[in-house]
């Protein structure tokens, strides 16, 4: 059987510079400029592959958006502010928060839009989905203008490429992918873990026994250190809501999903989300090093309940149909109950040294010197 175009393509890649780190292989799967995940695919929605918050309910986008305005108004409103977002899916989170802040005077005129997507198929969605904007896309945060910025990230860290260590007889290896000749497909495999990876395996996730797996994120570390820098330049504050673990710890959670079932991450690359869980304390633990206050990690749950969720909901059902407040009631459930979105996703923040407090969240977590 003759291997579909991108497992051709990883094969003859394995031959030629031996096997992948998961790191290049989520690359080359979710982003290969032909046959990647994101390139080819409508991920979203109860018709894609899986639903994000801003999908389930308009009440996440709208409270993210009152959030942004809200810490506008803590900066003093200034006349220039960028309002960026990393990974804006189909631009439903910013579609929804605009609308919100139209209430916040002077907000609207003084923002700029900005988007940080790397797929061209899903910037041509985002364009759609907010018509008559002015909207800047980005590869990376390193474009960003120079000013003042307000930072909005949902599930953008846990698609991010990690690696993945693996203890085997009282060493790390680098857990590989490279290509079974005898089966004709893909297969895990170890190699030599470079000094750079270890080391940032902390003292803290305690010793490590026999096949114990670490997981490091280093473009999600570089992305959280660009974030931290132009804040503490230029003003502002960033707020990242995601699925994860508030301290690093040891486990596999590399894991791919398929019309909203889990599928073999290896076994048809290009078809599947690939994603990890992210690990918020190694995001955290560089923000104050680059001068910035940390806030975080809190659940979901208790971030949207601190925003009012609950009476955003009750003010929306005063003008809906029946069909549209059950919606709505059940969205809200989804996002904030423990047994559903309410505890595995969290939220974290960084905001400039001259904002100490931030709609949401208790003390920083590091506070950064002036």
């Amino acid at each position: 059987m003759t291997p579909a175009p991108l497992s051709q393509y990883l094969r003859d890649l394995i031959a030629a510079e031996g096997p992948l780190s998961v790191a290049r292989y989520m690359q080359e799967a979710l982003l290969h400029p032909a046959h990647g995940y994101y390139t080819r695919r409508e991920p979203f929605g109860t018709d894609g592959d899986f639903i994000t918050a801003p999908e389930i309910c308009q009440v996440f986008g709208e409270l993210i958006g009152l959030w942004s305005a809200a810490v506008w108004q803590q900066m003093g409103s200034p006349s220039r502010i960028a309002l960026v977002e990393f990974g804006p899916g189909r631009g439903t989170l910013m579609a929804d928060a605009l609308r919100a802040v139209r209430i916040v005077p002077g907000f609207t005129d003084a923002a700029e839009l900005h988007l940080v997507e790397a797929s061209p198929r899903l910037r041509e969605v985002q364009r759609a989905a907010l018509p008559d904007i002015d909207v800047t896309w980005h590869d990376s945060p390193a474009s960003l203008p120079p000013c003042p910025a307000l930072m909005i990230g949902n599930e953008f860290f846990d698609a991010l490429p990690i690696h993945q260590l693996v203890f085997l007889s009282g060493t790390w290896r680098e857990r590989s992918i490279g290509w079974d000749r005898s089966e004709d497909r893909l297969a895990w495999t170890q190699k030599r873990a470079g000094p750079e990876l270890v080391e940032l395996v902390p003292e803290t996730a305690g010793p490590p026994e026999e096949g114990d797996i670490f997981e490091i994120s280093t473009v999600a570390r570089t992305s959280m250190a660009e974030i931290a820098r132009h804040i503490r330049r230029h003003g502002g504050a960033g707020l990242f809501i995601d699925y994860g673990h508030g301290r690093s710890a040891f486990g596999d959670t590399f894991q791919a999903v398929q019309c909203h079932k889990p599928a073999d991450p290896l076994a048809a690359p290009g078809s599947a989300d690939l994603t990890a869980h992210v690990d918020f304390d190694a995001l955290l633990s560089g923000i104050g090093a680059e001068g910035c206050n940390a806030f975080g990690t809190v659940t979901q749950g208790a971030f949207l309940s601190a925003l009012g969720i609950e009476h955003r909901v009750e003010q929306l059902q005063r003008n809906a149909t029946a069909t549209q407040a059950a919606s709505l009631r059940s969205g809200a459930r989804r996002l904030i109950e423990p047994a559903e979105m309410g505890t595995l996703f969290k939220v974290i923040a960084v905001a400039a040294p001259g904002i100490p407090e931030l709609p949401g969240f208790g003390p920083p977590r590091d506070r950064a010197r002036a």
